[in-house]
């Protein structure tokens, strides 16, 4: 039997407010993503792409249709359940870091584990691990003021790897990076799908940034307009 997509939206809508002032943010929309895949979304603002993110991050839930995760329901999971499939499965990194100001790398690299109820030495050697991943080994002690913001987002990115998800999901992730260090985090993030079969899917604005995905989604106006998999990305 073959394996279920690891992601499937399926006539998934997301309508906000009513009368009027209501907003069809996504409008029956069909998506599916298999593990292993490093899926770019593109679209301009309001185009839904943020909304289908929500939902594919259990941080919001279709008005209609079906979100199912490894073939499971997921869609109107209450708030509860929606956080636990979150902490277990699911890693996020955001355009601003996200990371606490007066604590180490290390510490910041943690926190996902202490939610997750992981003892202190087994989450001091997960969270070094996951540093050492993304070139960090050395820097453990290194608040955010100490590093540059590439090596802020690399911290990012081991915090959402400790906690070993099937899936990460990248907001902007190069939104407030230099072209340089925007390169580096993209090599790392395709390195990490290439070489390690991580399953990824990020929100962007630039074309650049998204040539680095095997796979295009372009939403316009709460649906999807162009569903494009790359010869070769890079």
């Amino acid at each position: 039997m073959a394996e279920a997509p690891l992601i499937e939206l399926q006539q998934v809508s997301r309508v906000y407010g009513s009368g009027e002032a209501m907003v069809r943010a996504l409008d029956h929309v069909d998506l599916t993503i298999h593990t292993g895949e490093f899926v770019a979304i593109m679209g301009p603002s309001g185009s839904g792409k943020s909304t289908a993110m929500n939902i594919i991050g259990c941080l919001d839930r279709p008005t209609s249709g079906s979100y199912l995760f490894g073939g499971v329901e997921a869609g109107g999971l209450d708030q509860d359940a929606r956080a636990l499939l979150r902490r277990h499965y699911l890693g996020f990194i955001f355009q601003g870091f996200n990371l606490l100001p007066r604590t180490s790398a290390l510490e910041n690299v943690e926190l996902p584990l202490i939610y997750k109820g992981v003892p202190r030495a087994e989450r001091a050697a997960r969270a070094r691990a996951a540093l050492a991943r993304v070139g960090l080994e050395g820097r453990e002690g290194h608040d955010p003021s100490q590093l540059s913001g590439g090596q802020q987002q690399r911290v990012a990115i081991a915090r959402a790897l400790a906690g070993g998800p099937r899936i990460i999901l990248a907001d902007e992730p190069t939104g407030n990076l230099d072209t340089h260090r925007s390169r580096e985090i993209m090599e790392l993030l395709a390195a990490l799908n290439r070489d390690e079969g991580l399953t990824i899917i990020m929100v962007t604005h630039e074309e650049d940034m998204a040539a680095y995905a095997g796979r295009l989604v372009e939403f316009v106006d709460g649906r999807i307009a162009r569903d494009t998999v790359r010869a070769e990305a890079g």
